[in-house]
């Protein structure tokens, strides 16, 4: 069965996330950490996070996935912007350790004009200063568009912070299908291509998660602007290949389109009915 969801608010905590997700037919769903613009993160409440927990299992959803907000940026040249992402990425991680087995999806970050090896390199460092073996939370890269000095619009640089984490077994690689395809990779036809050189560069193992959002702007023009399913460049067919490609299968795929409730509800239901069912 396919595991699909869609970003949702956390303003009323874990558990109604969970049941949100539940009444929009989803067995996934992401949320942020935090204000995705920044700010300080909500008061933890744990029973509600046990909550949650309790909830999961009874429902049998597959992974989560937390979203750290987009001002954190570990590649900067200023000091202070570092600190930040540090503290930010430190704090959230401490707090969803609370809920083992979940995803922290974060962006990157951009060189800045340092130039990408540099970015690299603060990247890395980062990762190795916040994460530890014993960790129950997995990190993910997320795949960019390559926009202006934006880090991981190529699978390349991806490999190069994944070179250089000490704990290799909790960092991964989030798949965004807009992303991909504003950085020039080819997620239609030719899909299986695009996975065959993430895997040569990354790993196959690294593949964690896929964020589904359709692009307002052709293949290759590192814009990143989402769109609905269906009404960009990618078009329904290549979502249609995506939730049928047996690499993919068990992975959880989240919805990041311009989107209301209802609307989600109904990509996700379109999403199941595009799934191929053996026998």
């Amino acid at each position: 069965m396919l595991t699909v969801g869609c970003h949702l608010s956390s303003s009323g905590g874990y558990l109604a996330m969970g049941r949100q997700a539940e009444a929009l037919g989803a067995n996934t769903f992401q949320f942020f950490t935090r204000s995705p613009r920044g700010g300080a993160a909500r008061a933890f409440d744990p029973v509600d996070a046990a909550a949650l927990r309790a909830f999961l299992a009874e429902k049998s959803f597959g992974p989560v996935v937390a979203h750290a907000p987009y001002t954190l940026n570990p590649a900067a040249a200023e000091g202070r912007t570092r600190e930040f992402a540090a503290m930010v990425m430190a704090s959230d991680l401490a707090v969803l350790e609370h809920l083992p087995g979940c995803l922290y999806n974060f962006h990157p970050g951009s060189h800045m004009g340092q130039g990408t090896a540099a970015g690299v390199e603060r990247i890395a460092a980062l990762l190795n200063d916040c994460m530890s073996r014993d960790m129950a939370v997995t990190v993910l890269l997320e795949t960019m568009a390559g926009k202006g000095s934006e880090i991981g619009g190529r699978f390349e640089e991806l490999a190069a912070i994944l070179d250089r984490c000490r704990v290799p077994e909790h960092v991964g690689v989030c798949l965004d299908t807009c992303h991909v395809s504003d950085g020039g990779y080819d997620v239609g036809e030719g899909l299986e291509r695009t996975l065959d050189e993430l895997a040569r560069l990354v790993g196959a193992d690294k593949l964690a998660a896929v964020h589904l959002n359709d692009s307002k702007n052709p293949p290759g023009s590192h814009k990143d602007r989402h769109e609905l399913l269906g009404k960009g460049f990618l078009g329904l067919e290549t979502f249609r290949r995506i939730v049928n490609c047996p690499r993919l299968k068990g992975l959880p795929m989240i919805l990041e389109t311009p989107n209301d409730l209802p609307g989600y509800a109904a990509e996700i239901a379109l999403l199941r009915s595009m799934e191929e069912t053996a026998g």
